[in-house]
């Protein structure tokens, strides 16, 4: 189940990079308080999914070479900064999905 989960969070990754790469842009148009909130989710969300990848692939790695200790130690990193990742990626697709023209 865990390969699974990392072929397919790979191929969602492979596909986000591919489309935002077309260099296509939109403007969150909300104003006042709810903007400061999209910008906190949006920032928190883009640096932690840079360090998720890397705790990934580390976690990965320590699971298939059988390093367990090792991989219990960061997989308590990993999940929790990932969920993060997952449910803020959520709420910011829905907070600018009114502004896709």
């Amino acid at each position: 189940m865990m390969s699974i989960a990392f072929l397919l969070g790979s191929l969602f990754l492979v596909s986000y990079v591919a489309y935002h790469s077309q260099g296509i842009v939109t403007k969150f148009g909300g104003v006042g308080a709810i903007r400061g909130v999209y910008y906190f989710l949006l920032l928190t969300h883009i640096v932690l999914a840079a360090v998720t990848v890397a705790l990934v692939l580390f976690t990965l790695y320590y699971a298939l070479t059988q390093q367990f200790a090792k991989h219990r130690r960061i997989a308590r990193w990993t999940f929790p900064i990932w969920l993060y990742v997952s449910v803020t990626g959520v709420i910011v697709y829905f907070m600018i999905a009114p502004y896709y023209t």
